[in-house]
C-alpha cells in the first residue's frame, strides 16, 4: 500500500493506492494519523481510486481518520470508492457516520 498526499486551503487529501489489509492498515493509520496531526485540515478527502482491495482493517483505517478529524470539528470525506471496498464500507455502516462523495463505475 502506498499512498500520496497533498494538502491546499486546509483540505489535506491522501489518494491511497494498493491493497487495504491487515498487513498494511496499521502503517497506513499511523500515517495518516500524523499527516492530520502536522496539518490540521478542516476537510480530510481519502480517495480510494487506486485500492484493488480492501478488507475489514480498512474500515478501522476510515474510523481512525474519523476520529481524528473529529477531534479537529473536521469532516472527513471518502470518495472515488471501487465496488469491492465499497461493499466493505457499506456492510459496516460507514456511509452513516462519513460523506461518501463518489463511487468509482470500474
Amino acid at each position: 500500500m502506498k499512498l500520496t498526499s497533498f494538502v491546499q486551503d486546509r483540505q489535506l487529501t491522501v489518494l491511497l493506492r494498493g491493497e487495504i489489509d491487515h498487513h498494511s492498515a496499521r502503517e497506513i493509520m499511523h500515517t495518516l494519523a500524523d499527516k492530520i496531526d502536522q496539518y490540521l485540515p478542516l476537510r480530510c478527502i481519502l480517495d480510494f481510486e487506486e485500492v484493488r482491495f480492501m478488507d475489514s482493517s480498512g474500515i478501522a483505517v476510515v474510523l481512525s481518520a474519523l476520529r481524528r478529524m473529529n477531534t479537529l470539528q473536521g469532516k472527513l470525506i471518502l470518495q472515488n470508492i471501487p465496488p469491492q471496498p465499497y461493499k466493505v464500507l457499506c456492510t459496516a455502516g460507514v456511509e452513516k457516520i462519513a460523506t461518501i462523495k463518489e463511487e468509482c463505475t470500474q
